[in-house]
């Protein structure tokens, strides 16, 4: 047989947003988590859904840093590409994007399967923030957008179970340290793109884990699951069972029923097949199906009200058409995590591909003619088939080399002497955040900058942490020893490694900017605030130059600490640490938000309002946030401008 699929590199052109740096401070404070249900839901639950649900919940993003830095201007910039197609599909791949698929495409017919975003615009929807919409993303950590969004991973070519060629994408997810892997190919003449997907526990002990395939399509579409019920979660943090495909006498599988955001798990039966679908109203649209590990399916909704419309267009340019995503998963819902055993993985497989089946009529008459026409095309036997023959490629060690991710697993690796076949972590991926945790490794002791420059990433992990607290106790070592502590709850043991660190450091700020944190979560904001003061100060007097590092640091600190200010009730002391920002960081929607509450809480509503008058945007908006309405509120007593206007559930009487 000839094999005819190909992979090669290309780049894509978009409208995009610059990404800019990370926030340099470490995140001590608890998630701004959206996905916790309220408590009285959780008696009614079934006993393995409460008991995953309950199952180490995510408390901190560390060791990831937050990705606040980027903007709202977008410009053409190219993108590096891996393209792998036959003579049925293309699809293009973003391996310096967390692997997205951004398009997929059916050849003989020219149909885009996806939803494909016409620009790139991050926005603050994964965990650590930055995250894009559109086209097949792999998120893997704990609930929400991976932290690996805007990230790069490892990429190369590998030989595939059909003598053909796969595109491996691997990386070392660091909220959980798990390596995993992404493995796609098209076998020849296939209607249908296979992806493996593989995730290891090297550790002695269990780890929570957790994966989602989320697939962005249009949003004109009706969405299929072989389900009668499905688990219905919404930003009031309630989750309850709702039947499928109508609950309130409305039809919740047309993704534009839905007046507010909105999750419907699929509740579908043991032993049915696993597969979601999209179908335009011709019925041509997308299906995915998986072999029965990846058990759970789900549909996200933005809805039709004004906050879900405004999120839409946030995400993209406006008047180029909406989406909705439909997903597969390890567990029914998102809010649950599984156990992998120690030295332990699970894999499954999961297939991509067109389907044609008429979308109108009774529920159980379309399910049935598309779950019909679905085995068809490709028999459920042929996708377990087709996982039995992946699993031997899995261990394949890799080809040429395609991209590069990050250096963080191959200090995991080089630290533990893991043998990892088929995702290789080469020594030569090593930078400069993971230099001095290498020598610490080597020499026993963490080594002072060479420069004075804002301290880098802290690793939290216990093997890390064991090593700080053996290694000699410079202002360095303490500081990155307290933030390991206080990352695993001992917060008084940290305390005393920052307060020790201040004696000799000749950096104070981010050791009070540690102990300020410290003193908001035990509800001492004065000293707080008075804290992030002299912090703010220390910072000001040591800044070097105005290059990005020491910016997004003089940002990231000025934020806090007017928020410290205006806690307390300090306005005066809040405008001045404002004005001493730079004039580029100030003119940030972010900034000019705070702006707005500090003058609010100096008594001048007016000029407050005419921030919002003049016009502003929150590049690093959260998802859910009610910021802007509740300072509107304030201000005035007309509605919310449409601008503005962000809000995802039902007012609250």
């Amino acid at each position: 047989m000839v094999i005819v699929t190909t992979i090669r590199r290309d780049v894509v052109t978009l409208p995009a947003a610059r990404s800019g740096p990370d926030n340099p401070l470490p995140p001590l404070r608890p998630l701004d988590e959206l996905h916790r249900i309220d408590d009285r839901d959780r008696e009614d639950l079934p006993p393995d859904m409460a008991r995953q649900i309950g199952h180490a919940p995510l408390s901190s993003l560390l060791p990831v840093r937050v990705r606040d830095g980027y903007g709202r201007t977008r410009e053409p910039r190219t993108t590096d590409a891996l393209v792998i197609e036959n003579d049925r599909l293309r699809a293009t791949v973003l391996p310096g994007l967390g692997g997205r698929i951004a398009s997929l495409v059916h050849k003989p017919t020219g149909r885009e399967l996806l939803y494909r975003n016409p620009v790139l615009q991050p926005a603050n929807f994964a965990l650590n923030g930055a995250w894009f919409s559109g086209g097949i993303e792999w998120n893997i950590g704990a609930t929400g957008h991976t932290t690996l969004s805007c990230s790069p991973l490892h990429a190369a070519r590998v030989p595939a179970p059909d003598g053909g060629e796969m595109l491996r994408l691997w990386e070392w997810e660091r909220l959980r340290d798990l390596p995993f892997q992404v493995d796609l190919w098209l076998p020849d003449g296939s209607d249908f793109l296979y992806v493996g997907v593989r995730v290891r526990n090297p550790h002695e002990h269990p780890v929570p884990t957790y994966w989602w395939s989320n697939i962005a399509v249009p949003e004109e579409r009706r969405v299929l699951a072989p389900a009668q019920e499905a688990w219905h979660f919404g930003y009031e943090r309630r989750l309850r069972r709702v039947p499928v495909p109508a609950y309130d006498g409305i039809d919740r599988t047309y993704p534009l029923h839905s007046t507010f955001a909105a999750d419907y798990f699929y509740e579908v039966p043991e032993g049915r097949r696993r597969w979601i679908a999209a179908l335009d109203g011709d019925g041509h649209g997308l299906v995915q199906t998986s072999t029965d590990a990846l058990r759970g399916r789900k549909l996200f909704v933005w809805g039709t009200g004004a906050g879900g419309r405004r999120w839409q267009e946030w995400l993209t340019e406006p008047g180029t058409g909406g989406y909705c995503e439909i997903q597969a998963g390890l567990a029914r819902t998102q809010l649950e995590h599984v156990r992998l055993a120690a030295r332990s993985e699970v894999s499954w497989l999961e297939a991509y591909g067109p389907l044609t089946a008429p979308p109108e009529g009774e529920w159980a008459d379309v399910l049935r003619e598309a779950g019909a026409r679905l085995e068809a095309v490709l028999p459920r036997a042929a996708v377990d088939a087709a996982h039995e023959a992946w699993k031997p490629y899995a261990d394949t060690e890799p080809g040429e080399i395609l991209a590069t991710g990050s250096g963080w697993g191959a200090l995991e690796v080089l630290r533990a002497d893991w043998k990892l076949p088929g995702t290789p972590f080469d020594e030569r991926t090593l930078g400069d955040d993971q230099a001095p945790w290498r020598a610490l490794l080597r020499t026993g002791s963490f080594p002072e900058p060479r420069r004075v420059r804002p301290p880098g990433p802290t690793l939290v992990a216990p093997h890390w942490r064991d090593m700080l607290e053996t290694a000699p106790a410079t202002p360095l070592t303490e500081y990155h020893l307290g933030v390991a502590q206080w990352h695993a709850g001992d917060r008084a043991q940290a305390v005393r490694s920052w307060e020790r660190a201040l004696a000799l450091a000749p950096s104070l700020w981010p050791l009070l900017r540690c102990l300020a944190v410290a003193d908001r979560e035990s509800g001492h904001d004065e000293r707080a605030a008075d804290r992030y003061l002299d912090a703010f100060d220390d910072l000001c007097r040591e800044r070097r130059d105005s290059g990005e590092s020491w910016t997004a640091a003089m940002a990231a600190l000025g934020r806090e600490t007017v928020e410290a200010l205006l806690a307390v009730r300090r306005p005066a002391a809040a405008r001045a640490v404002w004005e001493r920002l730079h004039p580029s960081t100030r003119e940030r929607g972010r900034f000019r938000l705070l702006e707005a509450e500090i003058l609010c809480a100096e008594g001048r509503r007016e000029e407050a309002r005419a921030v919002f008058d003049a016009g502003f945007e929150v590049a690093d908006l959260r998802e859910g946030a009610e910021t802007l309405g509740r300072l509107w509120a304030r201000l005035s007593d007309g509605p919310l401008p449409a601008r503005y206007d962000f809000r995802m559930r039902p007012s609250t009487p």
